[in-house]
C-alpha cells in the first residue's frame, strides 16, 4: 500500500478578520501547517487550530513566514541567514507552546509564501531554516519543496526532511511553482488537482504548464486553505485515495 501525507495550510484567520475553512478541511488532512502571525494568524488563533488539530488526531506543524501582514507574506523581502533563522525558530516556538499546552507535540516546520520559495532557491536561507528546525530539538520535521536544495541541506545537518508536492498548483519545466497570477498557476477544479495529485504519488512525475513530464517524489501533498474549494478538494482526495489503497498517514 502506497502511503502519502496530506497536509493543509490553516489558522490563517486575525482578529476579527475570517479566511478559510479549517473545521471543514481538518477531518481529511493528516498534517496541518498553523500560521504563526507574521503573515497571518494571531495567539486565539493558533491556540483553536491546534486545537482542532489535536481533536481529529492530525499532526501539528508551524508555517513561518516573512513578517508581512499586508501581502500575506507573499512579498520577497531581502533577508540574511541569521534573520532566517531568528523568524523560524521564533514562530515555530510559539506554535510549540500551544501544542505542548494542548498536549501534543510540534511535528513539522514548513514555511509559507515567499520565504518557502526564496529558501527552496538560496543555499544560505535553506541552511539557517534547516539549523533552525534541527534547534527546536525534539525530532521536529522539515518539509520543503521536493527536489529543493532546502532537503540537501537538512539532510546535511541531520535534520529529517519530507520532499512536498502541490496538488492544486501549476508546476514550471524545472520542478519549480509557477506564479499564483500565471494562466493555471492555481489549480482550481477538484478533478484536476486529484488527478495532478495521482500522478505525482503513482507514477512520480508531473506534468508542467508547458506539457513536459516532471519528474516529483512527494512524502507530502499540500492543498491551500485559503482557496475557496479547500475542503471539496481535500473532500476529493481523500476519496480518490481510499479507491486506489493510497493511505493518508503523517510522516
Amino acid at each position: 500500500m502506497k502511503t502519502i501525507d496530506l497536509n493543509c495550510d490553516m489558522g490563517e484567520s486575525f482578529g476579527a478578520w475570517k479566511m478559510g475553512a479549517d473545521a471543514e478541511v481538518m477531518p481529511f488532512i493528516s498534517s496541518a501547517n498553523i500560521a504563526c502571525g507574521f503573515h497571518a494568524g494571531d495567539a486565539a488563533t493558533i491556540r483553536a487550530t491546534v486545537g482542532l488539530a489535536v481533536a481529529h488526531g492530525v499532526a501539528v506543524g508551524a508555517h513561518p513566514s516573512l513578517p508581512d501582514l499586508q501581502g500575506f507574506g507573499r512579498r520577497a523581502m531581502r533577508i540574511t541567514p541569521d534573520e532566517m533563522y531568528e523568524f523560524v525558530l521564533y514562530q515555530a516556538g510559539a506554535v510549540e507552546a500551544f501544542a505542548r499546552a494542548a498536549g501534543a507535540r510540534l511535528h513539522h516546520v514548513k514555511c509559507h509564501g515567499a520565504l518557502y520559495n526564496m529558501a527552496a532557491n538560496d543555499e544560505a536561507l535553506s541552511d539557517a531554516c534547516a539549523r533552525a528546525v534541527r534547534d527546536l530539538g525534539g525530532g521536529v520535521l522539515l518539509y520543503a519543496l521536493a527536489g529543493s536544495r532546502m532537503l540537501a541541506c537538512a539532510g546535511r545537518l541531520g535534520v529529517r526532511a519530507v520532499g512536498e508536492a502541490f496538488a492544486d498548483r501549476g508546476y514550471e519545466d524545472d520542478g519549480t511553482l509557477a506564479a499564483r497570477n500565471r494562466p493555471g498557476g492555481l489549480v482550481e477544479e477538484a478533478s484536476k488537482a486529484v488527478a495532478q495529485a495521482l500522478a505525482m504519488i503513482e507514477q512520480g512525475e508531473v506534468t508542467s504548464l508547458q506539457g513536459k513530464q516532471v519528474p516529483v517524489a512527494p512524502g507530502t501533498l499540500c492543498l491551500h486553505g485559503d482557496q475557496p474549494g479547500a475542503a471539496a478538494f481535500a473532500k476529493a482526495l481523500r476519496e480518490a485515495f481510499q479507491s486506489r489503497a493510497i493511505e493518508v498517514k503523517a510522516p
